[in-house]
């Protein structure tokens, strides 16, 4: 009996989360985490590696950030065109 009190409670709790992130995505304010490269920084990465001079660990180096990063980056471009 405590059991399916506290499952019915457990999901009240999910059902007010999931409308108060629905409220909080539907004024904008909801956005997550803001990105590790500026617009301009990500340009600048992609040239640089278009142009084949630099391994990822060295433009991670270059840009202060993980490889992991960069990888995802090229991975948006590929996944973009």
């Amino acid at each position: 009996m405590l059991g399916m009190v506290a499952e019915f409670e457990a999901d009240l709790i999910r059902l007010r989360t999931r409308e108060g992130m629905a409220i909080a995505r539907s004024k904008g304010k909801l956005k997550g985490k803001k990105p590790k490269l500026s617009p301009s920084q990500r340009k600048h990465l992609l040239t640089l590696h278009a142009a084949g001079e630099h391994t990822q660990a060295e433009l991670a180096e270059l840009f202060n950030v993980s490889r992991t990063t960069i990888y995802r980056e090229l991975r948006r471009t590929t996944a973009d065109t």
